[in-house]
């Protein structure tokens, strides 16, 4: 089996884009890992994937049950260029290397040259905050918008959406909780705190705004992917803030505070004619019912609504604690 390292950072990296980047720009060829196949249970999704190269490697399938022997398939992949799929658990080669979980999953792996179209593609659409679809037999392959290029026999077929955005407006320990785990889960995120500090919070991989939440909201960019946090402890600030996420295409809008200061919040955009669908729109009170109210407890409550609501979308369903919720939308 192929040596990783003894901790495996490399797993928590879930969205391998970052690394095909790295990939690319150091002009070396890689191989793009994509299960495909999951029976009985598995500890990851179809369509999860990992990036082997030189002195790169992102993603996981399992844990450490099957990455070492993955990772020395992956190697005579990118020596020898020829696509392969590999099968673990029942009807696998290597009856000697079985997940835990005693699941059967298959992994298809590609050898991807730095100047692929297909890659330069998927790079520029993540760029440019555009979904795409990866198709690929691992000898031909496409990368266009969903539903733009029919999947040929014998192709896999990987959507990607665009990063997930996250834009918290507050300054208090729960906005710096709320803005430093959404950093640490993946979201691009930055904290909007009206007339701050010119001097950035603190905190790694967190963007920081001191304008008002109307430009700042425009700069920042809110699309279908983007989550608004609202946590100013601040009705004028609530307001304005409510006032520039409710009408735009952010994916989510949260709202900290008492159910009962709700409708002091949106009087204003009532007086305006906003429609109650929009005002609906608003998550009030803010983030799952987990009974905590301390910093990182708000926080943990907030990414896992927005991460539960994510992924409930097209999925007929919605959290359980937000089935009740006043302005659950």
């Amino acid at each position: 089996m192929e040596t990783l390292p003894e901790w495996p950072l490399f797993g928590m990296a879930e969205d391998v884009r970052p690394a095909l980047r790295q990939a690319q720009q150091g002009n070396l060829p890689l191989v793009l890992a994509t299960l495909t196949a999951v029976e009985g249970g598995g500890p990851r999704p179809p369509g999860t994937q990992m990036v082997f190269a030189d002195g790169i490697v992102a993603g996981y399938f399992s844990g450490g049950c099957v990455e070492g022997d993955i990772a020395g398939h992956a190697r005579a992949c990118l020596q020898d260029g020829v696509p392969r799929t590999l099968v673990y658990g029942a009807g696998s080669p290597w009856p000697d290397i079985q997940l835990l979980c005693g699941a059967r999953i298959e992994i298809f792996l590609e050898r991807v040259e730095a100047g692929d179209p297909a890659l330069i593609e998927l790079l520029a659409a993540e760029a440019a905050r555009r979904p795409t679809e990866w198709i690929s037999d691992g000898v031909k392959r496409s990368c266009a918008a969903p539903g733009a290029v029919e999947t040929w026999a014998g192709a896999i077929a990987r959507r990607h959406d665009p990063v997930p955005r996250l834009v918290v407006f507050g300054s208090d320990p729960t906005a710096l909780a709320i803005a430093a785990l959404g950093a640490q889960s993946g979201f691009e995120t930055t904290l909007v705190r009206p007339k701050g500090p010119e001097a950035p919070p603190p905190l790694a991989g967190v963007g920081y705004r001191r304008d008002e939440p109307q430009s700042a909201l425009d700069a920042v960019g809110a699309d279908a992917w983007t989550a608004v946090a609202i946590a100013t402890h601040s009705l004028e600030l609530d307001q304005a803030a409510l006032a520039a996420a409710l009408p735009s295409a952010a994916g989510y809008v949260g709202l900290l505070g008492a159910r009962r200061r709700l409708p002091e919040r949106l009087a204003p955009l009532r007086a305006k004619g906003v429609a109650e669908s929009v005002l609906l729109r608003v998550h009030a009170p803010i983030g799952l019912d987990i009974g905590g109210k301390a910093p990182w407890e708000v926080a943990v409550s907030v990414i896992g609504e927005v991460m539960a609501l994510r992924h409930a979308r097209g999925a007929d369903r919605a959290p359980a604690s937000q089935r009740d919720k006043v302005g659950a939308g």
